[in-house]
């Protein structure tokens, strides 16, 4: 479907003297499945409301095909919304709540009916035609919200934690339904969520907000590999990250320290100098045998093992007093250390970053 390209242009939002969204830009093309990642706070469902008409900003554009719809309202936006409740009808059947926007369009009624066969099939839901909502699971209610929406042929669709409400094991069902319902219907998604492993999943492109900012956009193997600030790389998944001192270049890399002990970051500004960051990601971090020599390596002692399924869990005490997290594949073995055991950590270059030192960010209460 041609057109749903959304471009955000220093867009504002205050609530008095608070500022829930301080001036962002962001481009998503047509067709684009882009998601709003952070905590409570960070200005991501004002952002949303904002596309979606249910908030004036204070500043700024929002350009739906180039066409600024900041003070249009919501009604004659091309654009629809799935909420995390659904907001279905309790008192209407399936057929009646997907139809439902039809009223107010110039449809007749054998169309109406053609287009709600063609959304029921398109979310798998063909013979439930005739239930109400208290008769479907969350799942499948979450699909009438998605079939609702999608009969009008938006250019662009909102969806605001649609998946919230639902069990960990059908979110993540539901994850993958969407995202090939999204290629299918090939228009634009715009997604707000908290859940890191959800934006990951699901998404084309990644913007992390933090208090009202966006701290970096990119696919999510870019944000994930390569945060550009401590923020996202704590935010993000897991991440080990502390404090030390770089040196700038050397060695092909930024040379750090981490309280007596030298590295070589091979991953972030190979001139950075003072106070920083670094960190890395608990799957490349080696644990070897106590005593084993080598670039980038530290000694440290096993706190404890956590057994988590595919995944065990290591956590290891640093010599310089850090704690850290290594990941180790479950091999079906018996557990490969014991809480006290010395070991040596290693952190490979390729997978050490190093970053500015900008401080904790300040997350604040209440979802904006």
């Amino acid at each position: 479907m041609a057109g749903g390209e959304v471009q955000l242009v220093d867009l504002v939002k205050r609530f008095g003297d608070f500022t829930a969204v301080a001036g962002i830009n962001l481009d998503m093309p047509s067709g684009e499945f882009f998601s709003l990642l952070g905590p409570s706070g960070c200005g991501k469902t004002t952002s949303l409301r904002m596309i979606a008409g249910f908030e004036r900003p204070s500043e700024g554009q929002i350009l739906l095909d180039g066409v600024d719809m900041a003070q249009t309202p919501p009604h004659k936006r091309n654009v629809n919304t799935v909420f995390q409740n659904y907001a279905l009808f309790p008192h209407l059947t399936v057929e009646e709540n997907v139809a439902f926007g039809l009223k107010y369009k110039s449809v007749s009624k054998h169309e109406a009916h053609e287009r709600v066969r063609n959304s029921l099939e398109l979310v798998a839901l063909t013979g439930f035609e005739k239930r109400r909502p208290t008769q479907l699971s969350g799942g499948q209610q979450q699909r009438v919200a998605l079939a609702r929406a999608l009969i009008l042929n938006p250019a662009v669709l909102l969806l605001d934690e649609p998946l919230g409400a639902l069990d960990a094991k059908l979110r993540k069902r539901l994850q993958i339904e969407l995202k090939a319902l999204q290629e299918e219907v090939g228009i634009t998604f715009i997604y707000v969520t908290h859940d890191q492993e959800e934006a990951l999943t699901m998404s084309d492109r990644i913007a992390v907000m933090s208090q009202g900012r966006v701290e970096q956009v990119g696919p999510p193997k870019e944000i994930y590999e390569e945060p550009a600030t401590a923020y996202v790389a704590d935010f993000l998944g897991v991440s080990n990250l502390m404090d030390a001192t770089a040196a700038g270049q050397s060695q092909g890399g930024c040379a750090v320290s981490i309280g007596e002990f030298s590295f070589v970051a091979g991953q972030g500004d190979e001139d950075t100098r003072g106070q920083a960051k670094v960190t890395i990601r608990p799957e490349r971090v080696g644990l070897e045998a106590q005593g084993a020599t080598g670039e980038n390596r530290v000694p440290g002692m096993i706190e404890r093992v956590v057994y988590v399924g595919s995944v065990l869990q290591v956590m290891v005490n640093l010599a310089p007093g850090q704690r850290i997290q290594a990941w180790m594949q479950n091999e079906g073995e018996t557990l490969p250390f014991a809480s006290g055991t010395p070991v040596t950590a290693h952190f490979p270059r390729e997978a050490l970053r190093v970053l500015p030192d900008a401080g904790p960010a300040v997350i604040e209460s209440g979802e904006l």
